[in-house]
């Protein structure tokens, strides 16, 4: 990429090297191959998610043959892949496609500017150093369409609540999302006393995985977290791996687990006592001796999916329980103090190290405010369309996965529909797409309604509005998704997106 003002052009602008960018990038190449495309990325080296978190244990929430693209089959054994393995993969699947070649690190989008006059976006692009903040240096670039893939969360500024007395704590206060070198290894853990504020599922990641290392590790929650132990090598996937295609094998093992997981997803809003017994019914088990337990601390007062479900591969989290390493503490915080944690309930905490897992902020589209014809666009005034459009504003698609299945389920669905929406374009002599919401009174429901997870309410009133009805709605079910975005009867001109070119007019 040049430098200052120089000025460059592509068809398409990627904005975020991580599991979605790089998908998209694929996607591209696959389906659109006339058309010139860029990414941009801001740290210093693609994986997104799984380049930023480095704690111990870091690892999918979800199985990897529903992480994984659906072009590009996940070829371990292991569903519950540990982060580094997963970076690997999409770095596996970029050169394979011939993606990292496009690639600019160490770049940050900080505005984006729409002329219709000429069916472009200008997008500012601020350099990055390596301590992560803009050296001062700017480009632009002119693109046709611009595609957000810079994930839902602040990858600077975790959420950090401030706790009473923090300053009087002698030990170290660390936030998963910015772990330190000096605490990676058993040498740096073995021994130290580490008590981890949270329960969701970095906490559930860590508190196996620090104990492994020696540590002895307390789990601090306000309240239970539904936690569900699962194989982490599921006998029925190596069956079909070893009797199909690998191909073959994964197409059907990412169905059945997409289904499996909305089914459960769907027992829990109609059945969810069915549901609560069954998880409760595979902890008892995890737990051994230790069963008394799943009442004060593995019981929610919520039902499984209104937060999501956190997943404990080889139920690791309770043999570590089991194991006298670890165990789970529910209180609250009253302060700290120097040795540690004094908790509502007049017991105390000693600590070493103290873990703040507490949690993302949501971030919408990396924080760019897009500029249409001038007008400064506030999200949270629009509609979403099809979940990855806002009315009224033209050529800009984002990435939002999904909140109760894997994120990548749906980045696919929409890689592929945004291909086929440029091919149309494309094919019709057509610059610019804008789906337009005609009805005033139309009803306005939050982006992603019906789950009250803290890191959800606390900015989801950020994001876009959906309503009631198609295409102006978020989804939270693939099957749903898949007929609605890719099916035979899905017209791409559905008279809600408005198609059209610019007229230039001779001075």
């Amino acid at each position: 990429m040049g430098t200052g003002t120089a000025l460059q052009h592509v068809d398409v602008l990627i904005v975020g090297a991580g599991l979605s960018g790089i998908g998209m990038a694929c996607h591209l190449t696959r389906e659109c191959p006339d058309s010139s495309y860029s990414i941009v990325e801001a740290r210093q080296d693609l994986g997104g998610t799984w380049d930023l978190f480095t704690y111990p244990g870091i690892r999918s929430d979800s199985d990897m043959y529903t992480l994984g693209y659906d072009f590009k089959p996940w070829t371990s054994d292991i569903s519950i892949a540990p982060g580094p393995m997963i970076k690997d993969y999409i770095a596996e699947t970029a050169a394979e496609y011939d993606v990292t070649r496009h690639i600019t690190f160490s770049r940050r989008v900080v505005g984006a500017s729409w002329d219709s006059d000429t069916s472009l976006w200008t997008v500012s692009i601020a350099h990055v150093g390596d301590d992560g903040e803009p050296t001062g240096q700017t480009d632009e670039m002119t693109c046709n369409w611009l595609q957000m893939c810079s994930g839902y969360y602040s990858y600077s500024n975790p959420h950090r609540p401030h706790f009473t007395d923090e300053e009087t704590f002698t030990g170290q206060i660390v936030h998963p999302q910015e772990w330190p070198d000096d605490l990676r290894t058993r040498e740096h853990l073995e021994g130290k006393k580490i008590v981890v504020i949270g329960s969701g599922a970095t906490a559930v990641t860590l508190l196996p995985a620090l104990a492994d290392e020696g540590a002895q590790v307390t789990m601090l929650q306000r309240s239970p977290t539904w936690i569900f132990p699962a194989p982490n090598r599921n006998p029925i996937t190596a069956g079909l791996r070893k009797v199909l295609p690998e191909k073959t094998a994964y197409r059907a093992i990412r169905k059945m687990n997409s289904w499996r997981t909305e089914y459960a997803y769907t027992t829990s809003r109609k059945n969810p006592a069915k549901l609560r017994k069954m998880i409760n019914k595979q902890v008892t088990k995890a737990l051994g001796d230790d069963a008394a337990l799943i009442d004060p601390h593995f019981t929610p007062s919520y039902n499984p999916w209104d937060q999501r479900l956190c997943l404990s591969p080889d139920a690791d989290i309770f043999t570590a329980i089991r194991g006298g390493n670890a165990k789970v503490v529910t209180d609250h915080i009253d302060r700290f103090d120097a040795d540690g944690i004094v908790l509502q309930s007049g017991e105390r905490l000693d600590a070493d190290i103290i873990v703040t897992a507490t949690g993302l902020e949501l971030l919408a589209l990396g924080g760019v405010t897009p500029v249409v014809d001038g007008e400064q666009i506030n999200l949270a005034e629009t509609f979403t369309y099809k979940s990855f459009m806002y009315s009224g504003v033209p050529n800009l698609g984002t990435t939002f996965g999904y909140i109760n299945a894997s994120w990548t389920l749906r980045a696919d669905l929409v890689a592929r529909y945004v291909c086929r929406l440029l091919a149309k374009m494309g094919d019709d002599d057509m610059s610019r797409a804008m789906p337009v919401a005609s009805d005033p009174d139309m009803v306005q429901r939050p982006y992603v309604d019906d789950f009250p997870a803290g890191y959800m309410q606390r900015n989801i009133h950020l994001y876009p509005k959906q309503s009631d009805r198609d295409p102006w709605t978020a989804s939270q079910s693939y099957s749903y998704d898949k007929k609605h975005l890719l099916g035979p009867d899905v017209d791409i001109d559905d008279g809600v997106i408005e198609f059209s070119s610019p007229v230039l007019v001779d001075a």
